[in-house]
């Protein structure tokens, strides 16, 4: 059986790790160190860590002030309110002004789904990735996350890491390579391509299998870096499979299913098609109840599949 694991387990993990290798290492949260596991570097470096309170504005400012005393800031909160209450500062005072911060969304995607529509966010993605020089992370499990937390903290610049609370499969290990934008094989195969970000791996590599008692031979193409996009590998693979689906826990406007489709619509037109929310709010429930409502199931990336490969020329 496959394990489960936090993503937001591997995040505080890393970050006791850069807390100990690093002096300039600072962490801001804004009252939820707790659920944000961030309380663990609290206890062991409280020098070096900042309880701004609920106020994701004043946390990404500070976080840009103390960047340029040159600290690496971690700037936390959930990721609906630091990306949309925060997204002036994060524009300005962090993009504009190319300072060297980290900004954590926790919470995200359908992790956040008992909490309600409002604390749910399925366009964090892509309001971070509409902001020039941001690099935009999306780990798939807690070991991919640990991994994305000690690069984000060697890349020199803005970086958005999307932090998932509730426990995922670990599909990822310590061999998988992790290079900020560059896409990960999981899976070779020459009938089509399932291009995929964050915690949807699990169901696109099932969709994978399902796709083989067919006969089909699914290639599966782990896209943690949505931006910068790995362009390349993207059309390496759709150059050899001929058709493409794109999967994300997230809205398919400006997420990766748009990614994907700028790439292959400059390079190399080939049936697409898109699973992911489709311009909609969330709601309660649980996260396995969302991943049904949304329509995020293994059927359903298998379907996609389908549709791809019946639009080959």
């Amino acid at each position: 059986m496959t394990a489960m694991k936090e993503p937001r387990d591997g995040y505080a993990q890393a970050l006791l790790e850069l807390g100990a290798q690093h002096d300039d290492v600072f962490v801001l949260d804004g009252d939820c160190a707790t659920p944000n596991y961030t309380i663990r570097f609290r206890n062991a470096y409280p020098e070096r860590f900042v309880n701004i309170g609920i106020a994701e504005c004043d946390i990404i400012g500070t976080a840009a002030g103390l960047s340029l005393l040159g600290k690496v800031p971690f700037a936390n909160a959930y990721a609906n309110f630091l990306t949309g209450r925060g997204y002036d500062q994060i524009r300005v005072s962090v993009a504009y002004c190319q300072r060297n911060v980290k900004i954590a969304g926790h919470n995200a995607g359908t992790t956040a789904a008992q909490e309600g529509a409002t604390h749910l966010p399925l366009e964090d993605v892509g309001l971070m990735r509409a902001i020039p020089d941001m690099t935009v992370i999306v780990p798939a499990d807690a070991t991919e996350m640990h991994k994305a937390t000690l690069a984000a903290y060697e890349f020199d610049g803005p970086v958005y890491l999307r932090v998932g609370k509730l426990p995922v499969p670990e599909l990822t290990g310590e061999e998988t390579p992790f290079t900020i934008g560059k896409a990960v094989t999981m899976r070779e195969g020459s009938d089509v391509t399932l291009v995929s970000t964050g915690c949807i791996l699990s169901e696109v590599l099932k969709a994978a299998e399902i796709l083989k008692t067919e006969g089909v031979k699914a290639e599966v193409l782990h896209v943690h870096t949505v931006k910068p996009i790995d362009a390349e590998a993207i059309v390496t693979s759709a150059t050899k499979t001929g058709a493409v689906v794109s999967a994300e826990e997230h809205s398919i406007l400006n997420g990766l299913g748009s990614a994907v489709a700028e790439v292959l619509g400059e390079n190399l037109p080939v049936p697409l098609e898109r699973i992911g929310t489709r311009d909609i709010f969330g709601l309660s429930g649980t996260m396995d109840e969302l991943f049904d409502y949304f329509g995020l199931r293994a059927e359903n990336i298998a379907d996609a599949a389908r549709r791809a490969i019946s639009r080959k020329a």
